[in-house]
């Protein structure tokens, strides 16, 4: 199997070399660039990085001027790194074309899960069957059972409940959740979300303690050790 390139940059080495160590495990090649420029300049002379880890923050041109000349030439996978979690700095990554964002600090740990759960869905490599504290979801047949039982869900409870397990230890803003379960742009009514999860609570019974509410965000699915 290819190795496949990933390019990190953030003008911290302590944190790119953080990024690069638990790539590296996970059997990526890892890139590094300090500044906007120097990271311009290594994607248009590699050709075949797979993904972008960028920081917003940095010297000579900073992520979002990144993030815009990248996406006149490519459509690469980009996750956004940075310090600032203020919502009206998520919601402009997503209008320019970034496909996750995560504010710092991060578990390195989830971010390499992120990495690789955008590169299967990339390559078109999702996995038909997820397993996960007592949930199995069969996404081809769209069933789900929990301890073993299945649950009747609605056609957006199923791609509610599917998001959040994909995407497990990340808090989800409502408008994030609007974004890639409902397909609204951001100024969608976030209300039906509350919604959506109170009656997806009650379906999966105990195990609906693990969809965490994030107060003044959204929610978090988290399995309990």
């Amino acid at each position: 199997m290819e190795t496949l390139k990933i390019l990190v940059v953030d003008d911290e080495a302590r944190m790119r070399k953080l990024v690069k160590d638990f790539l590296s495990v996970k059997g990526f090649q890892v890139l590094e660039a300090a500044d906007g420029e120097e990271a311009l300049d290594i994607f248009f002379e590699q050709k075949d990085i797979a993904m972008i880890l960028l920081d917003v923050m940095m010297p000579k041109m900073d992520g979002w001027e990144v993030l815009k000349t990248i996406r006149r030439y490519s459509k690469v996978p980009i996750i956004m790194l940075t310090a600032r979690g203020e919502e009206r700095d998520e919601l402009q990554g997503f209008d320019l074309g970034v496909d996750e964002y995560i504010a710092k600090p991060f578990s390195p740990k989830i971010l390499v899960a992120r990495v690789e759960a955008i590169l299967r869905r990339v390559n078109g490599m999702v996995a038909d069957n997820v397993e996960v504290g007592g949930i199995c979801i069969d996404k081809a047949a769209r069933q789900v059972t929990i301890d073993g039982q299945p649950i009747e869900l609605s056609y957006k409870e199923f791609e509610l409940l599917s998001y959040f397990v994909e995407n497990q230890g990340l808090a989800l803003s409502r408008e994030k959740i609007l974004n890639n379960v409902w397909n609204y742009d951001y100024f969608g009514d976030a209300r039906t979300i509350d919604t959506h999860v109170k009656k997806l609570r009650n379906k999966m019974g105990r195990r609906g303690e693990y969809i965490k509410t994030v107060w003044g965000m959204g929610y978090k699915f988290e399995v309990e050790a």
